[in-house]
């Protein structure tokens, strides 16, 4: 069973409905004992960073979080849900994330001639040998939507990038910790192939 965690940022439906049609089961829920009972779990997310940390925290996911994590759940964040792995983001100032991962959100230039947000598609540079991508071809096109890109502190962990007025660490791994900046919910085939890599972890 695949928990994907409800903490009132939207973008849960999408990624329900991705996991049932690969024949997943799949629950959306905030309660910790189902999550830390679940196979595997997915934090979605679109809105403010500060406001979705001030909505971990109220309902007491942000430790629910770290000890699924620390459980050595397979744990995947998509979108917002990336944001929030990491330690702080220039659209909240001063809020801490869940810190799990080291790096900053930082906000794309607007002096370089780009539409921010990025919505729409972009090609991945795919890094080999990694789990989320395996059997994704480099340069495949996924969907984004962000006004704010992950800046991370360790290339290493960094499972593919695209360029969109900056250099865009687009995914990472860490361990048990999978996370995706774009939505793969969205991104047809390919998205669906790099949401069944992570469910049959």
């Amino acid at each position: 069973m695949i928990a994907i965690i409800d903490y009132d940022a939207g973008n849960i439906k999408s990624v329900e409905k991705a996991l049932e049609y690969l024949g997943q089961k799949a629950v959306v829920t905030r309660d910790s004992r189902t999550i830390l009972s679940a196979d595997k779990v997915i934090l979605p997310g679109v809105g403010a960073f500060g406001e979705a940390m001030s909505k971990l925290r109220e309902y007491g996911l942000d430790d629910t979080i770290r000890e699924a994590v620390d459980k050595g759940r397979p744990f995947l964040g998509i979108c917002l849900g990336l944001q929030l792995l990491f330690q702080s983001s220039e659209e909240s100032e001063g809020v801490a994330g869940l810190d799990l991962l080291k790096g900053r959100i930082r906000k794309f230039p607007e002096d370089k001639g780009y539409k921010i947000p990025q919505i729409g598609w972009n090609s991945l540079n795919i890094k080999r040998d990694t789990v989320l991508f395996r059997g994704v071809p480099d340069q495949s096109y996924v969907y984004f939507v962000h006004s704010y890109y992950l800046e991370a502190e360790d290339e290493d962990i960094v499972a593919a990038s695209c360029e969109y007025a900056a250099h865009v660490h687009a995914a990472v791994e860490k361990d048990n910790i999978f996370a995706c900046q774009f939505h793969p919910e969205k991104s047809s085939g390919t998205g669906l192939k790099i949401l069944s890599n992570f469910a049959e972890l």
